[in-house]
């Protein structure tokens, strides 16, 4: 990757199809964009390690490990804006994507000048700004404007108003833990600590969180819970 124009924004493009891959380079090339290229989830880590990338375009279906995959994976440690690329145009589809933490979808097949608006775009949030107002979590995207909670598969997921106050103190606060006592003040001077317990209890069941060993909702000893996201 060539150093010439070390201001321009750099953008790094994973995806198996060589045809595209080459299409994608020279367009955005022409439109003042440093481009590098990877065919698969493997090549695009090795950039990745070496390099630093403003946007980074993924192709869903890739053999091996997947878009969806390396979305995953990548949001453990970047946060890095990730369009996702992909003819599954199903909305499921698109709501897997933004659970396993995509900033933005576009499907196949589409024309350039709208993916470079979306790269734009991204390219213009402020360094400061959070990244996104969603926690990923087990396949559920929670939006902490909204207060939607969505699966990939299921559709949204109905709250009642304590959960969702419940849930929104945790995904503000991502495994931060929080007392029974601080978690009953939230929800209302009356609040037992024994009912936080009941209500936990019932999100866990919400997003099928195993109460024997909760990957999300976690127990934190002697202290209360936090929410884990992936």
């Amino acid at each position: 990757m060539s150093d010439i124009y070390p201001t321009l924004p750099t953008i790094l493009v994973v995806d198996d199809d060589q045809r595209l891959r080459t299409l994608l380079v020279q367009f955005l090339s022409e439109h003042h964009l440093r481009v590098q290229a990877a065919a698969n989830a493997a090549e695009a880590r090795s950039y990745l390690a070496c390099h630093s990338f403003d946007v980074v375009i993924l192709d869903v279906m890739m053999p091996g490990e997947t878009g969806f995959d390396l979305t995953k994976s990548l949001r453990q440690t970047h946060d890095i804006p990730i369009l996702l690329l992909t003819a599954r145009d199903q909305l499921s589809d698109k709501l897997e994507g933004f659970g396993c933490g995509a900033n933005d979808y576009l499907t196949k097949p589409f024309e350039p000048e709208e993916l470079l608006a979306r790269i734009r775009a991204l390219l213009r949030r402020p360094n400061n700004q959070p990244r996104s107002e969603e926690v990923y979590f087990s396949g559920y995207c929670f939006n902490l404007a909204t207060g939607y909670l969505y699966h990939h598969q299921q559709g949204k997921v109905y709250l009642t108003s304590t959960e969702l106050i419940l849930l929104k103190t945790l995904a503000q606060n991502p495994r931060q833990p929080f007392s029974r006592q601080e978690l009953a003040q939230r929800m209302g001077h009356r609040v037992s600590e024994r009912t936080v317990d009941v209500q936990i209890t019932r999100l866990r069941k919400k997003i099928g969180d195993d109460p024997r060993q909760p990957r999300v909702l976690q127990t934190i000893r002697h202290i209360g819970y936090a929410l884990c996201p992936d």
